[in-house]
């Protein structure tokens, strides 16, 4: 049976902002946080980490921290997408060069490329940089859809291993699997629906809800890997609220209330993103209550 190298709980990071600047300090504890609460990875600079509002030199300073700091206890799976297939060959030489054990690359949003563009993109980078690639399809924020038949061409080179799967179409799922291959790693990018992901034969999920629940979500998985879906189930319904909550309101912004609620980082936001509602807040409350976090 094939053993994926990524696994698991592996947490989306939220990057922590003070007074404008990444809150380093902050973030080191949210690594250390995590790795604590039994992850199995760590995603850093990704969707959740805003990586759309840092600098280059913030998101390389965002990867090269969360390295510095799981010194190799867990692996790192460092965010390095752009809509721009020489920006995003840049991003994943960086994180090979400062020891990142993979790289996330979504597909380029905005400018819409066909599925030529999109094996194309993933070729580039495949034939720069010798450092495993998961690519992440997120038609809802992209635009452009990653088809089964183009994931079962890139399953073909030898970088590009697997995905990060935010289409919610757990049926696909199965059929990627038998397109793609049974080393191809498949990782689910909605926490909701991941325990179905898994019995499609996923193998973990890059998560949201983990920055706030890093032990439950962690149990989940570790229920999932032992076949023991009752227990799995147990949490399941123990943090569906809280899977929910975490995107009443635009994300991060209500997984950074819910940290800022336990005192590990501050509420700040970058714009356009803004504090999320009254209702996100309490809806926040009530899933960290039902997941046994306050």
């Amino acid at each position: 049976m094939f053993h994926s190298p990524f696994k698991g709980a592996l947490p989306a990071l939220v990057t922590p902002f003070r007074n404008g600047a990444v809150d380093e300090k902050a973030f080191a504890e949210l690594v250390e946080r995590q790795i604590a609460g039994g992850v199995h990875g760590l995603v850093p600079a990704g969707t959740t980490g805003e990586s759309v509002t840092l600098s280059d030199d913030e998101h390389r300073r965002v990867v090269e921290l969360c390295i510095q700091v799981a010194r190799g206890r867990v692996p790192v799976i460092a965010g390095a997408g752009s809509n721009s297939t020489a920006h995003a060959i840049e991003l994943v030489r960086f994180a090979k060069t400062v020891g990142a054990d993979g790289a996330l690359v979504v597909a380029p949003y905005y400018n819409r490329p066909s599925q030529e563009g999109l094996y194309q993109h993933f070729a580039a980078i495949n034939e720069a940089v010798q450092l495993p690639v998961l690519t992440y399809n997120v038609p809802s924020r992209t635009s452009v859809d990653i088809s089964n038949e183009t994931l079962a061409r890139l399953a073909k080179l030898p970088n590009i291993v697997g995905i990060k799967d935010a289409t919610g179409d757990l049926g696909r799922a199965s059929l990627q699997r038998l397109d793609c291959g049974d080393e191809w790693i498949m990782l689910s990018g909605n926490d909701d629906t991941a325990l179905g992901y898994m019995a499609h034969g996923g193998h973990g999920c890059i998560s949201v809800t983990s920055n706030v629940a890093p032990d439950a979500c962690s149990a989940m998985y570790n229920a999932c890997f032992a076949k023991d879906w009752e227990t799995a189930l147990y949490w399941q319904d123990r943090l569906i609220r809280l899977h929910k909550a975490l995107f009443a309101d635009a994300s991060p912004a209500p997984a950074k209330f819910a940290l800022a609620h336990l005192g590990l980082c501050a509420e700040e936001l970058r714009l356009p993103l803004s504090p999320c509602s009254e209702a996100a807040r309490e809806a926040v409350l009530a899933g960290m209550r039902d997941a046994g976090v306050i």
